[in-house]
């Protein structure tokens, strides 16, 4: 990579501009004709998908949702950007170094504050890899058809529904994947163990293969997909940070069960923006505060990003997800016995 440092990093730029500040005299004719706006329209320097996905979420108004990070700093919060993969984004004061997690960037979300950035390789990615592999995909298909034969229903929510209906009132959905663990690094481990050789791993299937199957299946992917948050705020809690509540966007935010067990399995309440586009307001945050309608980023995201839900987790199950996650932390160390197992000769 010499050649980057080459006359002053002049090949990729040597000035930094924190976000949102704004950017020469706006847009240019030609922008504008694209865009359909006006010419020196405010341009605000910008910030890639998920940190713009956080700035969306993160910095909005709690005051009276008698949330835990009321009344406490922003950096009390976790923004997590929920799709294909998954983005952890928690901001800090002084620079926290936390193993395995990207980061501390200054101001590469929310100017003068620094950020570390965890994060899972496959989230959304695997869900769908685990339905969609197993034998009674097609099953599920029909009866989610039949359900809403004309406009069709989500797959997902079919399945929530389905997890429901298997647990009837004698017991909690989570519970019914007691017996059933996954490890969910399919695609390596981003964070907090920074491994991209680890597997993903499934113990305790059976020989059948039913739509019920298929859904403890589903459920468990879930609770892996949680308990790797729990993993990485345990890491970013070692180093230092203080997150005592949780801001989802993206995607998967729209599942109501990967947002139940979410809360569950970390202890944290979960707060849902009411614009399911944080990405957007995001972006619309940088421009407010290129245009000078806001002075800051923070005044900007008080004022533009609201709380639409609070989930709260259901605390019967702290005893069953510290149990759950006791077994999910063996799983790695299992795998990487048995790896040291086969590299002896």
């Amino acid at each position: 990579m010499e050649d980057i440092l080459e006359n002053n990093f002049s090949k990729i730029g040597s000035t930094t501009c924190s976000p949102g500040i704004p950017l020469g005299d706006g847009l240019t004719q030609e922008a504008a004709a694209d865009f359909g706006l006006e010419p020196g329209t405010a341009v605000g320097a910008s910030v890639i998908d998920a940190h713009a996905g956080g700035l969306g979420v993160i910095g909005a108004d709690v005051k009276g949702f008698h949330l835990p990070c009321e009344d406490q700093p922003i950096t009390s919060r976790m923004a997590m950007i929920c799709g294909t993969s998954t983005c952890h984004m928690a901001i800090s004061e002084q620079p926290l170094f936390v193993p395995g997690v990207w980061g501390p960037c200054l101001s590469a979300m929310v100017p003068g504050m620094w950020l570390n950035e965890g994060g899972q390789s496959a989230t959304g990615r695997l869900i769908e890899h685990m339905v969609k592999g197993h034998a009674a995909y097609t099953q599920l298909q029909e009866e989610a058809r039949q359900r809403v034969p004309f406009t069709g229903v989500n797959i997902y929510s079919y399945l929530n529904s389905h997890l429901s209906s298997m647990a009837n009132t004698s017991t909690t959905v989570d519970l019914l994947a007691s017996g059933l663990h996954v490890w969910p690094d399919f695609h390596g481990n981003r964070s907090p163990l920074a491994d991209p050789t680890l597997k993903g791993m499934v113990i305790g299937l059976p020989l059948s293969q039913t739509l019920d199957d298929l859904a403890l299946l589903y459920l468990a992917t879930v609770q892996a997909l949680a308990l790797g948050t729990l993993h990485i705020l345990d890491a970013m809690k070692e180093a230092g940070h203080d997150i005592r509540t949780l801001f989802l966007c993206g995607g998967l935010s729209k599942n109501a069960l990967f947002v139940q067990i979410h809360a569950n399995a970390t202890g944290l309440p979960v707060v849902l923006p009411d614009q399911m586009e944080a990405v957007l307001i995001g972006a619309a945050i940088l421009g407010a505060c290129a245009s000078q309608d806001y002075s800051t980023i923070q005044e900007a995201m008080k004022g533009m990003a609201k709380v639409g839900k609070v989930v709260q987790p259901d605390y019967k199950l702290q005893s069953f997800y510290e149990r759950k996650y006791k077994v999910f932390l063996r799983l790695f160390a299992h795998q990487r016995e048995y790896q040291a197992l086969m590299n002896q000769r």
